[in-house]
């Protein structure tokens, strides 16, 4: 293996651990929230709902949907693109699938609202914090958060409209298939943003810059 070879397994390697813990960190936040019964992020809950219809494991599914969004992001926006990309287009309808199953047995059907409103915290701390944790990893970004960014980079329209527009079109797919929407699917298609900053600038960013060799997220990569 060459010096630069070396150098790059180094640099990915801690990131893509990372990215997978925070891709499963944020399944696990959709899993509770999904049996608080109080809805999941737009494009799970879509995904959800499609999958449903066709008869077809959310895992499988989310991977062909993650494909086909691949596709336009290769084109258009290739520097969104990286090993976390992979890590989670591939994993996090699977992991979602999982954690469903091992909490099922244990939650009751439906959660009396105390409890409704505590696995509500919850999930949304658990979800925001992976989603901080898989992102500032650094190594790529799954192809629907990229999708906002790519068409802001090329039209210069706002990212925060862009986002919201792209988020309520697949609310609107997932009322129209019967996905799992609620109060967790509005706050995380307008209120998770601060979160989720709230956790990179004061959990994994000094978190990755205390571990991390080269310094964290923000430094350059080995050339």
């Amino acid at each position: 293996m060459t010096t630069r070879a070396r150098a790059e397994a180094a640099y990915l390697a801690p990131r893509a651990a990372w990215a997978l813990g925070g891709v499963a960190l944020l399944a696990l936040g959709s899993a509770v929230l999904l049996g608080a019964h109080v809805g999941v992020d737009p494009f799970t809950s879509a995904n959800i709902g499609v999958s449903a219809r066709l008869g077809v494991g959310l895992g499988p599914y989310q991977l062909a949907v993650n494909a086909v969004l691949l596709v336009p992001v290769l084109v258009w926006g290739r520097h969104y693109v990286g090993l976390g990309t992979v890590i989670n287009m591939v994993m996090v309808g699977f992991f979602v699938q999982w954690f469903s199953a091992l909490l099922g047995p244990v939650l009751p059907d439906p959660p009396g609202l105390l409890l409704q409103a505590a696995l509500f915290v919850v999930g949304i701390v658990l979800f925001t914090a992976g989603a901080s944790a898989y992102m500032t990893a650094g190594i790529g970004t799954a192809p629907y958060d990229a999708i906002a960014p790519m068409v802001v980079d090329r039209t210069r329209a706002r990212y925060r409209v862009v986002r919201v527009i792209q988020d309520l079109a697949f609310v609107g797919l997932a009322i129209a298939f019967g996905g799992p929407v609620g109060v967790g699917t509005v706050m995380t298609a307008f209120f998770a943003g601060p979160l989720i900053d709230f956790f990179n600038e004061r959990v994994n960013k000094p978190l990755l810059h205390r571990l991390l060799p080269d310094g964290g997220p923000r430094e350059a990569r080995p050339r």
